[in-house]
């Protein structure tokens, strides 16, 4: 993954990727695409970071894809969010939530 403005922490591209299927089922190329929208072009994810991070999550059980055509009128696989990921969504954005007050909380320190 590359981002334009921030480094993320490892594990971070699959709770975004989870969200965004989440949403609603949705194809790779417009999975990254809507990362970059959501986050006002701060985020932007390369395929080459994408497509293995859903192979791992639809082996994990988090996600499915079937194909389906675009908008373009080609096949395409479309990912939707697994009763197992949407826990798991759940489950992440909780760890993720209490990492970011904590790292809030060391940031504003004083002397």
């Amino acid at each position: 993954m590359q981002s334009s403005k921030s480094n993320l922490l490892q594990g971070t591209l699959e709770i975004l990727i989870l969200k965004t299927v989440a949403l609603g089922p949705i194809h790779g190329y417009a999975i990254a695409q809507r990362i970059q929208q959501i986050s006002r072009d701060a985020l932007q994810i390369q395929q080459g970071s994408l497509y293995p991070a859903l192979y791992r999550l639809e082996e994990r059980g988090y996600i499915q894809a079937e194909w389906r055509e675009s908008d373009q009128g080609r096949m395409a696989k479309h990912y939707s969010v697994t009763k197992k990921g949407a826990r798991q969504l759940e489950a992440d954005r909780a760890e993720w939530e209490r990492t970011a007050a904590a790292v809030a909380l060391v940031l504003q320190a004083v002397k």
